[in-house]
């Protein structure tokens, strides 16, 4: 019997924490405006999860959702406005901000929305097209 390790992270201000449970589905680096947007950088990092292996410890009535549309549901803080996690409805899976984890060892396997990169990144990683159940479409480094 394998034990299953469990991560925590909390928004800014501490008063959302969370908890994680075994390793992520997938992981990577998103390069969509929408995530440049949210993050605020030239990208951002995924780590998707299992809805079943997400949850809000403390702090739930301070959870509030922003929905650009029907596919993401992008969860922060209302105090701190802190990113926590996005719920990906067609995928069935939470993206939890991997950089707010803690203990978490962050190993990324892909770049996804590649083509709409404003930086070239040179790592060896796959750089997709869209994303790998979409077009399944690479493009160069």
């Amino acid at each position: 019997m394998s034990e299953t390790t469990t991560y925590t992270l909390s928004c800014f201000c501490k008063d959302v924490e969370m908890k994680v449970t075994g390793e992520p589905v997938m992981s990577g680096y998103c390069h969509c405006n929408s995530c440049r947007e949210w993050s605020a950088a030239p990208m951002s990092t995924f780590a998707f999860w299992k809805p079943e292996n997400v949850k809000i410890t403390k702090g739930e009535d301070k959870v509030i959702s922003y929905i650009k549309s029907d596919k993401s549901y992008r969860k922060s803080c209302i105090n701190c406005g802190g990113h926590l996690f996005t719920d990906f409805k067609p995928a069935g899976m939470f993206n939890v901000y991997p950089l707010i984890i803690s203990e978490f060892n962050f190993v990324p396997e892909m770049h996804v929305h590649y083509q709409e990169s404003v930086i070239s990144i040179k790592d060896g990683l796959p750089k997709y097209k869209d994303v790998p159940r979409g077009s399944g479409e690479l493009m160069p480094e």
